[in-house]
């Protein structure tokens, strides 16, 4: 029986070679699967002793006051603790405290589809998936259980998903790039990272609209975000192979101090011959020489209004309208090239 209560929807998906969402629609009698194929699912989940769904429905008739947050960006890297970046502490250690505040308490889950992901993960009130990616199959399973959710960032997936708050990354951007033309900057890069975010998503496509705007050729750059300061470093071969810029919007902190040592490693100067900044102020960006511009987030506007949007939700609320909240450009050496 221990072993039975392990055993996952994913676990039943793979086993009946189908997938999550078919397990869902057949366990709860939902969609338009065929008999036959409905039939042999649940015949494989009640041979697999899958029993967690019908646990976590039972016991969410009775709110818990406690709430799940996961961190779709650590998931995707593989790791929880990224020395030097410090946006993620700050937005959970801001969310837990907002919570708490709130007589909420908050789970840190990693991954929910993974296979060590404890029973209780699912039988909380609701959950705040930070930074989803398109197609995420953690949104995806959190739909078909019928647990609320929001996320920090709109779902690339579902443009008609409203409850979402976030920082307004278009805005961020074109803050940035206007900065750079004001200090004369004509031809910028953007260094994106390669997970299929809104943050990605949103300022790739602020980044063009503002080149076509201003008669300049968009010329991006993706790098994974797990490949660090040494992913920045590796760019630059590709950015000055193609014609040297006037400056260069990195979106991660480790990838612009990655970016800003190749540079100079080649004998170009930051901000003399190119203006650097980045979309995510980190250690990174403050310790490097020049310290780097970057673009400061405002996480308590944003926490507030995801647990704002998530009581709303596990409420059974109307829709809302989504949450954008206003950053702040830190502007540095880097990125100056005269006084003032």
């Amino acid at each position: 029986m221990a072993r039975a209560r392990q055993v996952k929807i994913r676990d039943v998906a793979q086993a009946a070679g189908v997938s999550i969402t078919a397990v869902s629609h057949a366990l709860n009698d939902k969609g338009t699967l065929s008999e036959a194929t409905r039939e042999r699912i649940k015949s494989v989940a009640e041979r697999m002793g899958y029993q967690a769904d019908a646990l976590a429905r039972g016991l969410r008739r009775s709110p818990l006051g406690a709430i799940g947050i996961v961190v779709r960006s650590l998931d995707s890297l593989g790791e929880y603790y990224v020395p030097g970046v410090d946006v993620f502490q700050r937005t959970v250690g801001v969310l837990s405290a907002k919570a708490l505040e709130r007589g909420l308490a908050p789970m840190l889950v990693p991954d929910l589809t993974g296979r060590s992901i404890p029973t209780i993960s699912f039988m909380l009130d609701g959950y705040i998936v930070l930074n989803p990616h398109l197609d995420d199959p953690v949104v995806e399973l959190l739909r078909n259980r019928g647990i609320p959710y929001v996320t920090q960032g709109a779902d690339p997936q579902r443009p008609q998903f409203t409850a979402w708050a976030s920082e307004d990354d278009a805005a961020s951007t074109l803050a940035v790039l206007d900065h750079f033309a004001a200090e004369g900057a004509r031809v910028p890069v953007l260094v994106r990272g390669t997970d299929q975010n809104a943050w990605n998503l949103d300022s790739e496509a602020a980044y063009a609209g503002w080149c076509r705007r201003h008669g300049a050729q968009p010329r991006t750059y993706s790098v994974p975000e797990g490949a660090g300061v040494q992913g920045g470093l590796d760019v630059v071969e590709s950015i000055v192979g193609d014609g040297v810029p006037d400056a260069v919007y990195a979106l991660t902190g480790r990838h612009a101090a990655g970016v800003l040592a190749g540079l100079q490693a080649r004998g170009i100067h930051v901000p003399q011959d190119v203006l650097l900044a980045t979309g995510s102020d980190s250690e990174h960006a403050r310790h490097a020489r020049p310290p780097i511009s970057a673009i400061q987030f405002n996480p308590e506007s944003t926490c507030n209004g995801l647990l704002d949007l998530l009581q709303s939700r596990i409420a059974g609320g109307a829709p809302e309208q989504p949450r954008r909240t206003a950053t702040r450009f830190r502007i540095r050496s880097s990125s100056r090239r005269r006084d003032g």
